[in-house]
This record gives structure tokens, sequence and C-alpha cells, in this order.
């Protein structure tokens, strides 16, 4: 390297300490870049070979910087000439402002001067001042001496209904008031004042009769509008009379409000009174005698029968009075005033308010159902609001419904609580007289068809019909909430008819003899609870579908109420049954009965009068009871078999006893059979036990007993070992060996009942064996 670039470089590293000492960060982006320097030429000069182009890239750099020096030239100069512009701008401002401020220190100098020449014209402007007030007092002076007599004069006019001719006078006695007002606001205003306490005074004392006649005015004007029904039939030219000052009215108080600012544009007061809003305060009158139709309403006039009578008599009048509105007062008025359907509001909006307060009565169900049928139905038909001719201007006026949603909820709420009083109140007095009918000495009544029946289904099926149809003239709705409020009380009633059998029946096993008809009530009761189901099923086909979840309350179930009662008389009907056969039962399956055959012919004809009387009953119970009989009859016998009173000590004994359960079996099937030939025997007949018992006494070969015993517990899965045990004991002849093996077979096998299958021998209970203690020193017999 030269001296000469030893000499630069020199210089270029005090050049950059000297910057760095000025701006630190131009140090810090020096060394950057030759950082980054030192890393491109590492990169690129890694090998000797890569130095041959070290004069290509020097070559490149020099031209790229002196590029870069060359643009930073050229911005520095673009920015050095904005300064100095801006700096031009400044000077030439600042010269400007300097001219400014000296000729606003002359202008104030200036106005200094001439304050004591404008205090001398104040004098002179009074004298003006006073001048246009005697002016105006001279122009003004006829006014105020006819002042009093005109406002005499419109009174006179006024007392006499002259509305048209005493509103021209009022309008002039106005206009003089507002023109001596306005020139008097006029002169102080030019004054740089506003009135003075005493010219207003004075001004109100001249012109104090004014705002008297607006008022008698006014109320002439409104009494006329109050009475416009009655006046369209008769002189319609008053309320005409009263429309056109009223329109009067409205004009003036619309140029009034559009003349408030004057040509010299000082604001012009409003005359006192102004603006007077006149339509409005028309409708509003209107209104108030709408409204005042109803305010006279009695509450004791209104209540009980004369309630429907009142709204009839609404519709009526509120119909005869739209006709006036219509054909007569519509044609008096301007067509933006849509008299109809102001009158229409108006009605509508009274009636909401009266019907309101009619609801929050107490009133009973028959009062409650006028007023919905008259909200729902009678309202919006075409006899009053639904009127072809109303339709139109209803829906202009925009009506809302007569009663809330709420409100109609809870009328119809109110409605079903008031029926269901008298519902229940109904049944508990039906109840009362089918408990004196179960006392009465002769049999129940019979339907056409020969079934016993009593008063009671009657009463209830025809009282809940009632109220579902009468429910349904107001809406579907109201039907389904009647509906289910009358099964609600249906299950009240069974419950309480279920309770009143039990009483029944305790107090027929203290005093047999004191009803002799007590099972024909039973059986009664019986058919009775057939009709009431038959009715319940009907009003429940009767409820819509979307019913099902409107109700908070747990739904009733009067069925399962229905087969509680239906299942608690029939168990009283077989407890009577088994109370008469009773006495003949002992005899069973003794030596006596296998000698003479006797009791079963008596238990037979006990059973034939039982189900004659089941006959009486309507279907399906009446099979049901046969089938209860049935069940009853093979437990007994059964039972009696269960009881040992027999035991055989020979086949021969085994013989016999089995062929007289066959025969016992064969008139019990026949007496079945025999009263109820319309329909077949029942396919799970507990009689056919009998035959099976037979068969099992009757075997001769005691080691098939083991097979006929696995029969016997497949047939019968609820047979218990004792049952099986008193079985052997019956037959007598069984060894020891033969009964382990029968006891093992039903201790292994012991099947669970099927689904369906009703058990026989869980009901019957087997006597205690008595076990034979043998001494060692004795041999056992």
């Amino acid at each position: 390297m030269s001296s000469g670039d030893q000499k630069n470089g020199g210089d270029k590293s005090e050049d950059m300490v000297s910057q760095a000492a000025v701006w630190p960060e131009v140090e810090r982006a020096e060394l950057l870049a030759r950082g980054a320097a030192l890393k491109w030429a590492s990169g690129v000069f890694c090998r000797p070979e890569h130095l041959e182009r070290l004069s290509q890239y020097r070559k490149r750099e020099s031209l790229r910087t002196s590029s870069i020096h060359t643009r930073l030239k050229s911005m520095v100069q673009s920015y050095l000439e904005g300064v100095g512009w801006g700096l031009e701008q400044l000077r030439e401002a600042r010269t400007e402002l300097r001219d400014v401020s000296q000729t606003l220190k002359k202008a104030g100098l200036e106005a200094d001067a001439n304050t004591e020449g404008v205090r001398s014209l104040e004098r002179l402007r009074e004298l003006s001042v006073s001048r246009q007030q005697l002016l105006a007092a001279v122009s003004n002076l006829p006014r105020l001496y006819a002042v009093q007599s005109l406002v005499l004069e419109t009174e006179r006019l006024v007392e006499s209904r002259r509305l048209l001719e005493a509103h021209a006078r009022l309008m002039d006695l106005e206009h003089w008031q507002d023109d001596i007002l306005w020139q008097l606001h006029g002169a102080d205003g030019a004054a740089g004042s506003a009135l003075s306490a005493d010219e207003q005074e004075l001004v109100a004392k001249y012109f104090s009769g004014v705002q008297q006649l607006v008022d008698a005015l006014g109320q002439e004007m409104w009494a006329v509008v109050s009475s416009a029904l009655a006046l369209a039939r008769q002189n319609p030219t008053p309320f005409v009379s009263a429309v056109r000052i009223v329109e009067r009215e409205e004009a003036l108080d619309r140029a009034l409000l559009a003349q408030r600012a004057d040509v010299g544009g000082s604001s012009r007061p409003l005359p006192p009174g102004r603006p007077r809003c006149w339509r409005a305060r028309f409708f509003q009158v209107l209104e108030e005698a709408v409204s005042a139709r109803f305010r006279s309403v009695s509450y004791l006039h209104t209540r009980g029968p004369g309630l429907a009578g009142h709204l009839s008599a609404l519709q009526h009048a509120v119909m005869a009075d739209l006709a006036t509105v219509r054909h007569l007062l519509e044609h008096c008025v301007p067509p933006h005033y849509q008299l109809t359907a102001a009158y229409l509001k108006a009605t509508h909006h009274c009636l909401h308010t009266h019907l309101a307060q009619v609801s929050s009565w107490d009133l009973e169900s028959g009062e409650i159902f006028a007023v919905l049928n008259w909200v729902l139905h009678v309202y919006n038909s075409p006899d009053m609001m639904g009127h072809p001719e109303l339709v139109t201007e209803a829906e202009r006026a925009e009506l809302g419904p007569l009663i809330s949603s709420e409100g109609l909820e809870q009328l119809q709420s109110k409605y079903v609580q008031s029926v269901r009083k008298s519902v229940s109140e109904w049944m508990h007095k039906a109840l009362q007289v089918e408990l004196q009918d179960w006392q009465r000495d002769q049999e129940p009544d019979t339907d056409h068809e020969g079934f016993y029946l009593t008063s009671l289904p009657t009463i209830i099926t025809q009282m809940l019909e009632e109220n579902a149809r009468v429910a349904l003239m107001i809406g579907e709705s109201l039907r389904d909430q009647t509906i289910q409020m009358g099964l609600y009380e249906i299950e009240n009633l069974l419950n309480r008819f279920r309770e009143a059998l039990v009483e029944f029946g305790k107090e027929h096993r203290k005093d047999p003899s004191n009803n002799k008809f007590y099972l024909h009530y039973l059986l009664a009761s019986i058919s009775n609870c057939v009709i009431l189901k038959k009715s319940t099923e009907s009003l429940q086909l009767q409820q819509s579908s979307q019913s099902a979840g409107q109700f908070s309350r747990t739904p009733p179930n009067p069925l399962a109420a229905l087969d509680r009662a239906v299942r608690r008389a029939c168990r009283l009907v077989m407890d009577q049954l088994l109370l008469d056969l009773q006495p003949f039962l002992p005899g069973l399956l003794t030596r006596p009965w296998l000698a003479q055959g006797d009791p079963t012919p008596k238990l037979c004809s006990i059973l034939e009068h039982h189900l004659e009387l089941h006959g009486r009953v309507r279907p399906p119970c009446r099979q049901r009871l046969q089938e209860e009989a049935q069940w009853l009859m093979a437990v007994e016998y059964v039972r009696a078999l269960m009881q040992k009173r027999f035991v055989c000590r020979s086949g021969e004994d085994r013989k016999q006893l089995a062929q007289q359960m066959l025969q016992d079996n064969q008139l019990l099937r026949e007496t079945f059979r025999g009263l109820d030939e319309e329909g077949p025997v029942l396919e799970a007949n507990p009689l056919a036990l009998l035959p099976v018992l037979a068969d099992f006494i009757r075997l001769k070969d005691p080691g098939m007993l083991t097979l006929e015993v696995s029969g016997l517990a497949s047939k019968y899965p609820d047979i218990s070992e004792e049952h099986v045990s008193v079985l052997l004991d019956i037959r007598g002849d069984v060894s020891r060996d033969v009964r382990a093996a029968v006891m093992d077979l039903l201790e292994q096998s012991a099947p669970p009942l099927p689904v369906g299958y009703r058990p026989i021998f869980i009901d019957i209970l087997v006597p205690a064996s008595t076990m034979v203690f043998c001494l060692p020193t004795a041999r056992c017999a």
C-alpha cells in the first residue's frame, strides 16, 4: 500500500472517529457493515485461485458505492431546497403579521375617538321609540274602545251556539291583541329590551275577556262533539261548525309557527295560548265520549244472568253508534280525519278496559263463558268488527286483541276451576245418592239389555259430555282443559267409590242379613264401572293430540282407578260367593262325600245362582267374574284335598276317589258352560287341574310317580314339595325310596314361573305334618 493510500486511510479513520463521537449510531452501523463485508469476503475468497477475480469485485463495488453516493447527494439536495422554501414563507408571513398588527392598533385608536359621538345619539333613539309607541297607541285606540263591546257580543253568540260567528269575532279580538303586542314588542326590540311587566299587564287588562271567550267557546264545542251521535240523527249543523272551527284553529297554529321570525330577523313570539292543538283535543273528547258510555255500567246490573244481556246490549249499542258514525258523521268531517277508524279505535280501547274490569270480578262459570264467547266469537264475527263495511276501517285502525293472551289464559283457567268446583259438588252428590241406593230393599234397575245399573254413570257421563261440548263452543284448548279436569275428577270419584265399596263390604260382613241385595249392588257397581270406562275413553279421544304435553301436573289416569275399583268389587263378589259356599266346603273329599256324592250338587246350585247374577254384568267384566269364580272353586277344591280329609287305604279307595273327583269336575264344568253358552270355556281353565290330580291319585304303579310328578310340575310350576308330599300321603302307598326320588326331582327341577302364568298353588296352604317319633325300645306301627 502506498503512502498516499495510508494517508487517505488515516483521514478516513479520523473522520469516522469524529463522526462516531457525534453520532454513536454511525459507529455501530460502520461496525456492522465491516462485519458483513468480512463475512462476504471470507466466503468469496476462501481459496487462492479466487483472488484472480479481486479486481472485478473491486470495480463492481466501486461503481455501486458511487451510485449510492449520487442518490444520497440528490436526496439531500432536494431536502435542502424544501427547507429553504419553507424559511422564505415564514419570513413573508412574519412581515404580513406585522402589518396587520399595526392596522388593528390604528382601528382601536379610531374607535376610542368615536365613542363620544355615539353617546350623543342616545337621546335621539329614545325620542324615536317614544314616537313609535305613541303612534301605535293612536292607531289602536278605536280597537281598544271596541274590545268590551265585541267581547259581550261574542259571549252572546257562544251562548246561543252560533259557533262560527262567535269564532269569527274571537279571531278579530285575538288579531288585535296580537298586533298590539307585536307593535309594542317591535318598539322595545328596536330599543334592545323586551316588554315590561307593566306593558304586559296593561294589554292583558284590556283583553282580559278573550281567554274566557276561548274557554267558553271550547267548552261549547266539546259539548257538541261529545253529543255528536245524538246531533247527527237530529241536526248535525253544530257538529259541522265545531269541525270547521277546529280546522281554522289548526290553520292558524301552522301559520303562526311558520311566521315566528319576521323580515327584520327578530324572533316573533307566539300569542298567548298558542298552539291550541284543537284537532288532537277533538279526538280526545271523542274518546272520552265513548268511554262515558262504559263508566256508567253498574257492577250489580251485570252480575249473573245479566252479564250476557249486558254484553248483547253492548254489541247492539256499539254497532248502532258505528253505523251513525259511518253513514252520518263521516260526511261532516274532512277525509283525512278517518273518523270511523278513530271511533273504532276509541271503542276498542274502552271495551278492552271495560272487559278487563269485568274479568277481575269473581265470576261464575256461566259468566266467564259469556265473556269468552263474546270476546272470541261475537266481537270478531260479521255481526260486529268482522262486518264487511268495517273490515277495512278495522285494519286501518290496527286494533289489537280485545283481551291479551295472558288475560284469556287466566279467564280460561278461572272457567275450568269454576266448572271443576261445580263438577266436584255434583259428583259428591251423585256418590251420596249411589250409597243411598245400595241400602234399598229392592234389586237395582236394569237397562234395555237386562244389565244392572244405577244413576251414577249416567249423571257423570252426561255432566262431563255437556261440559266438554260447552267448552268446545269457545275453542279446542278450553275443551281439552275441561276434559283434563273431568278426568282428574273421575279419578278422584273412583278412588272414593272404591273406598265406599270397601266400607260397604265391611258393613255387610258385620251383619249379612241387613242387606239382602248386597251382591246385586256390587254387580251393578261393576256394570257402572264398565260404562264409566267407555265414557272416559270417549273423552280421551276427544282431546287434541297437542294437549298431552300442555299440563304441568301429572296427567290423570282414570282407567287405572277404574281397574282398581273393578278389582275391589270383583274381590267382594268372590268373597260373597265364598261365604255362601263355606257351609258346604267342609263336606268335600270326605268318606260321606265318597259314598253319597254330597255336597257337590249343592255347591253347583250355589254357583249356578251366582253365575246367573253375574250374567247381569256388562261384558267384559261378566267373563272376568266367571273366570274368578272358576279360580275360586278350583282353589277351594284343591284346598279341601290338601286337608287330607280322605286318605286312601287301598287301590280301590284311590280308584273311587279319582272317579268322584272326575264326576265333580264334570258337574262344575257343566255348571260354568251352561251359563256362558255364548263364549268358549277359558283356555287356562283352572278346573283342568282336577283331572290331573285324579290321574295322579289313580296311578296304579308307584314307580311311575316320578314321571307323573315331573309332568305335574311342568304344567303347574308353582306347586311346592309340601303339596306333592300331601298328594303322596293321600295315595297311602308310596314308599320312602319313591318319596325321596320324587322330592329330589322337585328340588332339582324347580322351573321359574313363565310369563303370564297365574299361580294356583300359592294361595293353598298345606297343614303342618304330624311327625311320628319312634322310641328305640318299641317297634313303629
